[in-house]
């Protein structure tokens, strides 16, 4: 397939690959029939919508996409048990994982028990003493004190230490599970190995909410009456698909799109707090989940107080929420810090290994912060978008974390990792993951980690290329544009938002900003109003220097569109990507 405007090396090496001609054939047939503009229809055709299905999806409603909660494994067994224990006020221990998924999901719980007028205790693991998930001391603990405790977002894999329990164990989970299930009353996982899978994509919080749905139901069956509704907390459900990079398909489209229209009213003090505090002067989207939301609350987690995060998303009152989210802003500070050393000296190991495991990028460090080594690892995917580990070393042991690229299971390559005895354990997802290693086992098992995704990279779309959606002329980037665009959304993982190609325009008005890290520029083609661009960190890479350089020539342009406001105002530009000499 020729390359898309002829662009086979970009200022940032990258092959511009567009839409294939099957594709656009679709894509003009769906703009006829259903009454769209083109770059809409493109995005409905590659996401295989057909006509008469376009007005749902753009309109997804969780009443035609949520699924039937007791098609889950395990569902009414742990939905009636956690009915019980809030109708008979039983002693509640939630335990969760310390990232937003599992802050998200203690809330959830949290806020369903508030309002029924019961409590419960929150146990949020400390990452560095006791590490990921479930451990028998703790387990044993709360047996002593409760009657009851739900693990969310993890457990699944935490046998010996849900064996510690001497009280029922409810696991509500969606990491991927081994042939056997841990000794719990019930696990509710959608990755459990007897699942279907249709519901993989879900994250924690989804599960937890599922969970909730049907302990309303049979409330209601019961003839239980005063359930507390479930519609005002898919601002959490929200948050967590996006922050943990769950797939943006089936029921998580309207989670998301519902969720972040409930976030815009501020109504939960947490959320409110957060984003005072990450500045954000207009309604949350996608995006702000992702990188300003989302890190502040997993900062608790990574360098702080592992449960301040569920703490500040379930407060009730908006001085302590505004307290909380202070402490997270400061927590992130001291997290941005510790990762710029320890990304710089990742990257250059990456680099130097490069040879050795072409398809996988991975550093270890002794003394690197097992806070930071998540987050370090999905900078370095982005950087040499191949699936990435980073490892910190204490004491003769590795504590890393991974992540994947789009096409390559690397949670399903850490479990068989673990299983052929090269870690000490391991689990997570397709996208990201978690391992304990041995130090003189490091670069054996990354070499093998190496050669277990090798079939899914060469499987998978060239890694080289830069995906556009078509072309688009400055004049056609109009509100109204962006707007319709949005209504193909919400985009995020497995649902990539549109690139588009704006062709040979002229690149003027361009100057550094933020400590002269990124680039503002206007683009303008020939007889055209400009467009306002803004190209974040391009100045760490060769993108940046080339056009700072080039003022006044003529490029090809490609970006996302995004919506940017200050002081109540609002203006289209483009979020720019990469470029190319239009020769």
């Amino acid at each position: 397939m020729p390359a898309f405007l002829n662009v086979e090396t970009s200022l940032s090496g990258r092959r511009w690959v567009g839409p294939d001609d099957a594709l656009e054939r679709r894509a003009a047939g769906l703009a006829q029939s259903a009454e769209l503009p083109l770059p809409v229809a493109r995005i409905l055709a590659e996401r295989g919508v057909e006509s008469d299905a376009a007005t749902k999806f753009l309109d997804p409603k969780l009443r035609d996409l949520l699924p039937d909660p007791r098609g889950l494994r395990d569902m009414h067994k742990a939905a009636a048990r956690l009915l019980h224990a809030a109708r008979a006020g039983e002693r509640v221990a939630i335990f969760a994982d310390y990232d937003v998924d599992g802050g998200a999901s203690a809330a959830l719980l949290l806020d369903w028990l508030r309002l029924q007028g019961r409590s419960a205790k929150l146990y949020v693991p400390d990452r560095i003493d006791e590490g990921y998930g479930p451990n028998a001391p703790s387990m044993a603990a709360l047996s002593a004190d409760h009657d009851l405790i739900i693990c969310v977002d993890c457990g699944t894999m935490s046998h010996e230490a849900l064996a510690a329990a001497s009280v029922d164990v409810l696991v509500l989970d969606h990491h991927i599970g081994a042939e056997t299930l841990p000794p719990a009353l019930a696990v509710v996982n959608p990755n459990r190995a007897d699942e279907s899978g249709d519901l993989g994509y879900l994250c924690a919080a989804g599960v937890v909410f599922l969970t909730l749905v049907e302990a309303n139901r049979q409330a209601r069956e019961a003839g239980i009456s005063g359930m507390p509704d479930l519609v005002p907390m898919l601002d959490l459900v929200a948050l967590a698909t996006v922050a943990d990079v769950a797939p943006l398909v089936g029921v998580n489209r309207a989670f998301v799109r519902q969720g972040l229209a409930i976030m815009a009213r501020r109504g939960r003090a947490g959320l409110a707090a957060l984003a005072d505090v990450a500045r954000l002067d207009s309604a949350p989207g996608a995006f702000h989940l992702g990188y300003l939301i989302g890190p502040r609350i997993n900062a608790g987690g990574r360098v702080g107080r592992a449960d301040l995060g569920a703490r500040c998303l379930a407060a009730t009152s908006a001085d302590e929420a505004a307290r909380l989210a202070a402490q997270l802003d400061g927590y992130n500070g001291e997290r941005r810090a510790i990762e710029a050393a320890v990304r710089e000296a990742a990257m250059a190991q990456a680099e130097a290994r490069a040879s050795l495991t072409p398809g996988l990028a991975w550093a270890a460090g002794d003394g690197w912060h097992p806070g930071v080594v998540g987050i370090v690892a999905a900078r370095l995917k982005e950087a040499t978008n191949r699936p990435s580990v980073v490892i910190g070393v204490e004491r003769g042991i590795g504590k890393g974390s991974a992540r994947s690229v789009p096409g390559v299971d690397l949670g399903r390559a850490i479990h068989r990792l673990a299983a052929e005895g090269w870690l000490l354990k391991g689990g997570g997802h397709a996208m990201a993951a978690g391992l304990t290693v041995a130090e003189d086992r490091i670069e054996g098992a990354m070499a093998r980690l190496d050669a277990l995704i090798a079939a899914d990279l060469a499987a998978a779309p060239g890694r080289s290329d830069l995906r556009i959606s078509g072309l688009l002329a400055t004049e056609a980037a109009s509100l109204d544009m962006f707007e319709m665009l949005d209504r193909a959304g919400p985009y995020g993982q497995a649902a990539p938002a549109p690139r588009f190609a704006f062709a040979d325009n002229l690149i003027d008005a361009i100057t550094t900003v933020g400590d002269g890290q990124h680039l503002r520029l206007n683009i303008r083609a020939a007889g055209a109003p400009p467009l306002e661009a803004m190209a974040w960190g391009a100045m760490s890479g060769a993108l940046g220097p080339a056009l700072l350089a080039a003022r006044g020539r003529r490029f090809h342009l490609a970006g996302k569109l995004e919506l940017s406001s200050w002081n109540g105002r609002q203006r289209l530009r483009l979020r720019l990507d990469d470029a190319a000499p239009a020769i």
